[in-house]
């Protein structure tokens, strides 16, 4: 796909990610690079976030270094990640619940 083409993004980050603003982290830095899409915490496993967002893919390749990172006070294991075409669902990005 060309660089510069509309993407999705889905990524599973899997580690010490729930309870250290994680996904207040994730919302800051999708809305810094003008992505849409959600955030939120895997219900059945405290070590896994789930992210989900569409933007050009140089932005979401940048949101995908920060996910590496992630904020102060969490520890990133592994990324699962998966790509395809976006498919403009959203309006903005958001934590979900």
């Amino acid at each position: 796909m060309p660089s510069g083409e509309f993407q999705r993004l889905n990524v599973i980050v899997i580690g010490r990610v729930q309870g250290v603003g994680f996904r207040m982290f994730v919302e800051e830095q999708a809305e810094q690079l003008g992505l849409t899409g959600w955030v939120r915490n895997d219900e059945t496993d405290r070590r896994r976030v789930e992210v989900l967002a569409e933007g050009q893919r140089p932005a979401l390749e940048k949101l995908l270094q920060s996910l590496e990172a992630g904020p102060p006070g969490a520890r990133v294991e592994a990324l699962q990640t998966g790509w395809e075409a976006g498919q403009a669902n959203f309006a903005d990005f958001r934590v979900r619940a």
